[in-house]
């Protein structure tokens, strides 16, 4: 069976990602189950740090079907596993820069569940347009190309 990899198609689109950074994510074990089997979204999730401590909020992984009562809660805050050092550095860049934390991805990595943290700035209109633009471009020039 293939891993799901659960991607944040809007982040690259909305967002210039200037570092990636790898992170644990705690889940109970009906959680971990829905995001083996493809059920989670993060399109709309955001990370926030609060007390040295990094959590995704937003990111909604759907019941596990099988999971009764030991089922979680959809939308609940989840923690991200980062050293304390790269907590140091986000808030900074967070804080000072005015940057913004977007998960970008999740995937199993060796049985354990991780999260893709992009460190963003976010795209004006106009810087969107020229995203569109160079998109349609490269896909004309693959129909012309075949």
């Amino acid at each position: 069976m293939k891993m799901a990899e659960i991607k944040n198609k809007k982040a690259y689109f909305n967002y210039f990602v200037q570092e990636e950074y790898e992170a644990g994510l705690v889940l109970s074990g009906t959680e971990i189950k829905s995001i083996r089997k493809g059920s989670a979204d993060i399109k709309d999730s955001y990370i926030r740090i609060k007390n040295n401590e990094a959590f995704i909020i937003n990111m909604y992984i759907a019941k596990y079907e099988v999971g009764e009562f030991y089922n979680h809660d959809e939308y609940r805050e989840r923690k991200l596993l980062f050293h304390r050092k790269e907590i140091k550095k986000l808030k900074e860049k967070v804080s000072i820069e005015g940057l913004t934390l977007i998960p970008l991805k999740i995937y199993i990595k060796k049985g354990y569940a991780k999260v893709l943290v992009g460190v963003c700035k976010g795209k004006k209109v106009y810087d969107k347009r020229a995203s569109i633009r160079d998109k349609d471009a490269k896909r004309i020039d693959r129909q012309i190309n075949i």
